[in-house]
């Protein structure tokens, strides 16, 4: 008699994964519902005021704007690197050095918008760069493992950030606190409080999906992290191509930072990332190593974060709100494995003494 067992398959369907993630979002919410319903909250108030707040209002959608513009870009950072077979953890300090690379531009020098924008966004792209440079170097020729240089560095910058802020860079007029003063240059605006740095965000994401689908370079980095010696067999400079994502993706990384700090809080501020950097690699892993599905993983993200703030105002501890981004996370995690099994009949083994 044949009975049901399960394969699991290296590849599931975009849409098998896409339904699941529905279901864990809908079965994460109804936890949430009843856990929120027995501490005493109304689930349904509470659902109405996040959506009224987040997707019902003007206001909400320009801060999911805010949210999503360094989501998209540490995001891709973090896909880019995947594509190669690499995790870059130091995202989080990228910003920073990016951050701090346009502040520096911004406090050094002065002139018009139209010239200090293009420096401050160079600055930022070489920051990034510059602060990834040493795990980059370490993993192309020494084979240093990047998850754990790349990771400690973001403690650094952190520090950094906080030293220019306390120290040479503080702020001198109005005397606030881990900040500099206000830049005299930031990003213009295009819709409300949203500045133009989301959109170039949105194309610089559309862009590296193309280049990375289209392009002989986005060939041979699929190949050089499906398989390093097949590539280096092929005759690709899987060395080069490391040096080249890697770089790549802390450019990206520090360009967020500048975004940040000229679009948004117009200042360097002690920690202004947010957790932006660490939060891209969630969104690079719900993103599963497509740059075009960085933007909806960005776009949950960003939803998530908005929901919080939210939920805070009506009492809700930041703890809280931790264990509810994370159950989302995990259930999404659980749906994502769940595509890759289906079912299989076997027939037990004729001949066996009972």
């Amino acid at each position: 008699m044949a009975t049901r067992a399960f394969q699991r398959l290296p590849t599931a369907p975009a849409g098998r994964i896409l339904a699941l993630r529905l279901v864990a979002i809908a079965l994460s919410l109804c936890i949430i519902a009843g856990v929120l319903a027995l501490s005493g909250h109304s689930p349904v108030m509470l659902a109405e005021l996040i959506l009224r707040s987040t997707l019902g209002s003007r206001f909400g959608l320009e801060d999911l704007a805010l949210f999503m513009c360094p989501l998209l870009l540490t995001g891709a950072a973090v896909t880019v690197c995947g594509t190669i077979g690499l995790w870059n953890i130091g995202a989080e300090g990228q910003f920073y050095a990016g951050a701090i690379a346009a502040t520096g531009v911004a406090l050094g020098l002065h002139g018009p918008a139209l010239v200090m924008l293009p420096l401050m966004t160079i600055a930022g792209i070489l920051g990034g760069m510059a602060w990834i440079t040493v795990p980059t170097l370490a993993r192309a020729y020494a084979g240093v493992n990047e998850i754990i240089t790349t990771l400690l560095l973001n403690f650094i910058a952190s520090l950094l950030t906080y030293y220019l802020t306390t120290g040479p860079w503080r702020d001198r007029i109005s005397g606030a606190q881990v900040s500099t003063q206000r830049l005299s240059v930031s990003i213009p605006e295009m819709w409300g409080i949203v500045h133009w740095g989301f959109p170039v965000a949105i194309v610089i994401v559309v862009g590296l999906a193309l280049i990375l689908s289209r392009t002989r370079w986005g060939y041979e980095i699929r190949i050089g992290g499906a398989n390093p010696e097949a590539a280096r067999y092929a005759g690709i400079p899987v060395r080069l191509r490391i040096i080249s994502v890697m770089l790549l993706s802390g450019g990206l990384a520090g360009l967020a930072g500048m975004f940040e700090v000229a679009g948004t809080v117009h200042r360097l501020q002690g920690g202004m990332a947010n957790n932006f950097g660490y939060l891209g690699i969630v969104v690079a892993v719900l993103a599963r190593g497509s740059c075009l599905n960085v933007i909806p993983a960005a776009l949950l993200m960003a939803l998530i974060l908005d929901s919080g703030i939210v939920m805070q105002t009506q009492q809700l501890s930041a703890s809280v709100i931790l264990a509810i981004t994370g159950l989302i996370l995990f259930m999404i995690a659980i749906g994502d494995e769940l595509a890759h099994y289906r079912p299989v009949a076997t027939t037990p083994a004729k001949g066996k003494a009972s």
